[in-house]
């Protein structure tokens, strides 16, 4: 195999603040350790999460390089002692605990995953915060199954238009808030059965209307929200919450949800144990990539920048025009 570089490209935090704090720096290369895999970058992708640590909220867990970036896809460039299964130069997609934003990557083996058939690596690296955080979150924590109805909240991001298509392909009714007529338009194409305009609508009263009430909310806003998720949930109906957009306090009803018979739930990811997400990866691999390989979903890009300007990519995403990914290509 070819020799691996002394020193890499990286986008580094150098303080918190706005997107203008990301900038190009250069790093020793990193080398695997036992059960880890180098991968060399070719694409990665902007994240809330991402943002949130640029702005010193969401700190990496111990051990976790100190670079952001949450998933990539390129090829295995070194493998660590103990992995099986991979060779050099295999095509690669992975959950990484940060360090994304960088020309190389160690990930540990139980979150990578091999592209689906017929992808690029463009696309391939736009699937695992988003498919892993859908595949928890709505079917092993939320458990929806075919024949119900979802509420999911934001559904013209990178989650939303995850767990649209997903729950479309499992047998769910969907329903969504977007926020404008255009991202409303762009859903329903995805597969949404209804979608709310949040900011002209009082969004759960059209929800209460059109469904009767629902059996799982995917909530990424919580704040005033979660008081009204559950008042739309059925008889054990399942609310999820995976971000605090909209504040991470709320008043709720301890008899309502004791009544009801309600679940109220939630969970972060990046903490979570390289076993769970070898779990995830695992059942992602089995129900959910042949799924991708046969076209019935797929990951939506929205832009892509170069890895450089990591900066315009993030301002990108906070202006909240997009629908789908923010993503970024290390050019070599």
């Amino acid at each position: 195999m070819s020799a691996l570089p002394a020193t890499m490209t990286c986008i580094e935090i150098t303080k918190f603040g706005g997107p203008e704090v990301l900038v190009p720096a250069t790093r020793p290369v990193p080398r695997p350790k036992a059960g880890e895999i180098l991968i060399k970058v070719a694409a990665t992708a902007v994240n809330r999460p991402d943002i949130a640590q640029r702005m010193g909220n969401y700190a990496p867990p111990p051990g976790a390089s100190d670079l952001p970036g949450l998933e990539a896809a390129g090829t295995v460039a070194e493998l660590g002692e103990g992995v099986s299964g991979w060779n050099i130069g295999d095509e690669i997609c992975a959950l990484t605990p940060g360090g994304a934003y960088a020309e190389y990557c160690v990930v540990p083996a139980p979150q990578c995953l091999p592209p689906p058939k017929g992808f690029d690596l463009l696309h391939a690296a736009a699937l695992p915060e988003n498919y892993f955080t859908v595949w928890h979150n709505l079917f092993e924590r939320g458990q929806l199954k075919a024949g119900e109805t979802a509420l999911i909240h934001g559904g013209a991001s990178g989650i939303g238009t995850t767990a649209i298509q997903l729950a479309k392909s499992f047998g769910a009714t969907v329903l969504t808030t977007v926020r404008t007529q255009e991202k409303a338009n762009a859903v329903k194409a995805l597969g949404a059965d209804h979608a709310i305009l949040y900011k002209d609508n009082d969004w759960a009263a059209e929800v209460k209307k059109l469904s009767g009430g629902v059996d799982v909310v995917l909530d990424m806003v919580a704040g005033d929200y979660l008081p009204k998720n559950l008042s739309l949930l059925k008889l054990d109906g399942r609310c999820v919450v995976i971000a605090v957009q909209g504040g991470a306090t709320a008043t709720i009803s301890a008899g309502f949800l004791m009544v009801n018979r309600l679940t109220l739930t939630g969970s972060t990811l990046r903490p979570q144990s390289i076993e769970s997400k070898g779990r995830m990866a695992r059942g992602l691999k089995e129900k959910v990539w042949p799924l991708l390989e046969a076209g019935s979903i797929k990951p939506i890009i929205y832009k892509t920048f170069p890895l450089r300007d990591a900066a315009g990519a993030h301002a990108e995403l906070e202006r909240a025009d997009h629908v789908g990914k923010v993503m970024m290509t290390v050019q070599v």
